[in-house]
């Protein structure tokens, strides 16, 4: 049987920035990608905890080394600039999954790593 399990996750991450005009994703910088072993394009949920404000979208590749999490498009509705989140990916297994967990300080730096 296939199960669902988490397989990133980037903890505590500081939006840094939010753009109702753009046509929708969330802009990670491509080291944090590569570090957490996600994917452009992937689908990722996104938590605030600052609000509990929760949403899907999909990962866009920012620039390496800027820090800079941004959410665009209709997401910036629902979380803003300032909020502490913290974006999750799922997939599929029938085995166990340990996932890559990456706490981040408000710079958006790597604070710990596990998996």
């Amino acid at each position: 049987m296939l199960r669902q399990l988490l397989t990133s996750k980037l903890h505590r991450a500081m939006i840094s920035e939010a753009s109702v005009e753009y046509e929708g994703s969330i802009e990670i910088p491509a080291d944090l990608v590569e570090d957490a072993r996600l994917w452009s394009g992937e689908k990722v949920l996104v938590a605030s905890i600052t609000t509990g404000a929760r949403l899907e979208t999909y990962v866009q590749v920012g620039d390496p080394g800027t820090g800079k999490i941004i959410i665009n498009g209709g997401a910036a509705h629902r979380i803003g600039k300032g909020e502490r989140v913290t974006i999750m990916a799922f997939g599929l297994s029938e085995d166990p999954v340990v996932a890559r967990r990456l706490v981040l300080d408000e710079n958006n730096k790597v604070l710990r790593s596990s998996g």
